[in-house]
């Protein structure tokens, strides 16, 4: 019942959150990434509706005041994060791998 609550009043009130209805599976919040790709699986059947919605607003849904009303444009695509921004000497080589620091006493060329 707390689900069912959180699925038909709360639901609608966040931003980029939907809910997908599969028949005699259990509730589970299921988080992608911007390509769609499946980030993480919650259960959510032992959890209330207070727990429901607090863990929706820690992983960064923005929670409207009425389903309708607007999103403010730094929340559009909440709660994606920002692509974090590599430094040239951060950046992946090849093998995907982060070259790490030199000490200035170490020498790498010998």
């Amino acid at each position: 019942p707390q689900v069912k609550a959180f699925v038909t009043q709360d639901i609608p009130l966040y931003h980029n959150l939907e809910m997908k209805h599969l028949p005699g599976a259990d509730p589970e919040l299921v988080l992608l990434s911007l390509q769609y790709e499946e980030l993480e699986r919650i259960p959510l059947s032992d959890m209330t509706r207070e727990e429901i919605n607090q863990l929706v607003q820690e992983l960064g849904f923005y929670r409207k005041e009425t389903p309708d009303a607007l999103v403010p444009e730094e929340f559009q695509f909440a709660p994606a994060k920002p692509l974090p921004i590599l430094l040239p000497s951060q950046a992946p080589t090849a093998d995907g791998k982060t070259p790490r620091k030199h000490d200035k006493e170490e020498h790498p060329d010998l």
